[in-house]
């Protein structure tokens, strides 16, 4: 069918606007709104119809096309669009759902957006139909162009600009229920974090009677004493405090580069990290400020260095990468041993690769599978017979588990160093002193910012 045709066919179903009319035909030119391409098809239409004689098109245009109208002598006003239930015919729609997401925005910073739209079912089935008995094959969907009309209204009225990739906000209107969902998508801050103290797990850990709820039936729960977490604290929640104050955000969610056991410290540079900061009100903020001041909220228990802006992909990025580390391990031992004897068995173990199963202590949160992970080298630091304990630094692979590697945990862990020194060891205290690599956080470099605040560190 010829362009006519298929108007011809649009227009039987029933009154139709200029900006659906032109919809049905979105995608064959550019250069022009819906609503232009429209008007245009019902000018050409009329024309054709008066050339023909054909009063049966001049009819069908008349319920939504004034010069059909006064070719019939008939009086009356455009009769409501069948496909959009109105929506286009009035331009005021469109600035009404532009003004209702500026008002969802109040009080949120903001430089880039994009509009969504949830269409009831009836306006898309609509279309299907329209298009299978019409044989349209360059429509475009009543939601698209919504969504662009709208986004371009807000972008004039707000100054902001459309993104379609990562904007800082996404604006839904929800047709069916007249309303308008505003959500400020989350900033990422790399960087490193230091934990000085031990029995602080990384991220928060909900209570496991109570699933972080902090009470049993009506009760407080027992086991936590109501805080809904089995630890008091955690580095996610030492860093999250201030970012939160900063960014005026709602939470902050810490994604590591690993992460180190809860008795475990993390020194030397410390651990590649990521801070998600979830629908933050603010976001421009200076890092080099924001670092000391959470630097001095987590005073002797957590510390970070080095924090830049990036995008989402660097989360990806951060939790596949495993790098190598460096361990600083205090063993004890239960019977009486050489320097010479320890030696040696260290001696075998460094270089040598190491078959572990899943440890016993971690089986009730990951699968049961066999892994094999180098030790690369392994130098002793202190040997105290009396007390019966020694020190010991350990380079390895990243997703090697040191505390099997020193105890052998019951033969899953093989060769170990209890196996070789023929007595049981345990490790008394671990200490993480280089977690090696990271990201390149230059590869992930979010958007600069607004003139005169810090989007990257300068």
């Amino acid at each position: 069918m010829t362009i006519i045709e298929m108007a011809k066919c649009i227009l039987k179903e029933g009154p139709i606007c200029d900006s659906c009319l032109g919809r049905q035909f979105g995608k064959l030119s550019t250069g022009l709104t819906n609503a232009q391409r429209g008007f245009a098809i019902k000018v050409a239409l009329s024309m054709q119809a008066a050339a023909d004689g054909d009063m049966e098109a001049q009819n069908l245009l008349a319920t939504s096309f004034l010069p059909a109208r006064k070719v019939l002598g008939i009086e009356a006003q455009d009769e409501e669009c069948w496909l959009c239930r109105g929506l286009f015919q009035d331009l005021k729609n469109i600035e009404k759902w532009a003004d209702r997401c500026i008002e969802a925005a109040k009080g949120f910073e903001y430089d880039t957006l994009l509009v969504g739209t949830k269409v009831p079912p009836i306006y898309s089935e609509k279309e299907e139909v329209l298009w299978a008995e019409c044989g349209l094959t360059h429509a475009e969907p009543l939601k698209a162009e919504l969504n662009r009309e709208v986004g371009k209204a807000v972008s004039i009225k707000a100054g902001k600009e459309v993104d379609f990739k990562r904007p800082d906000v996404v604006f839904t209107i929800d047709l069916a229920k007249d309303m308008v969902e505003m959500k400020a998508n989350s900033l990422f801050i790399y960087g490193r974090y230091n934990k000085y103290v031990r029995d602080i797990p990384q991220t928060r850990w909900p209570c496991r009677e109570c699933g972080g709820k902090g009470v049993k039936g009506e009760a407080i729960c027992q086991h936590c004493g109501g805080t809904g977490k089995m630890y008091p604290t955690s580095v996610e929640e030492q860093i999250s405090h201030e970012v939160k104050l900063a960014f005026n955000a709602e939470d902050g969610v810490l994604h590591g580069a690993g992460r180190e056991d809860i008795d475990a410290r993390m020194l030397g540079e410390g651990r590649p990290f990521i801070m998600e900061v979830v629908s933050p009100r603010t976001r421009w903020v200076d890092l080099e400020s924001l670092e000391q001041r959470i630097n001095a909220y987590a005073s002797g228990r957590v510390s970070v260095s080095g924090l830049h802006y990036v995008d989402k992909s660097a989360v990806r990025e951060i939790k596949s990468i495993k790098p190598d580390k460096t361990y600083r391990l205090k063993v004890i031992y239960n019977d009486a041993l050489s320097i010479e004897t320890l030696k040696s068995s260290l001696a075998i173990l460094s270089g040598a690769a190491i078959c572990q199963r899943t440890p016993e202590r971690v089986l009730h949160r990951r699968a049961d599978l066999e892994r094999r992970r180098r030790v690369y080298d392994i130098t002793l630091e202190e040997l105290n017979e009396a007390e019966k304990y020694f020190i010991i630094t350990v380079r390895c692979e990243g997703g090697l588990y040191v505390k099997e590697l020193v105890s052998g945990d019951k033969g899953r862990t093989s060769p170990s160093l209890s196996a070789l020194l023929g007595r049981e060891c345990r490790v008394a205290e671990l200490d993480v002193i280089s977690v090696e690599g990271g990201i390149s956080w230059q590869d992930h470099m979010a958007k600069e910012r607004r003139p005169g605040t810090s989007s990257q560190r300068r």
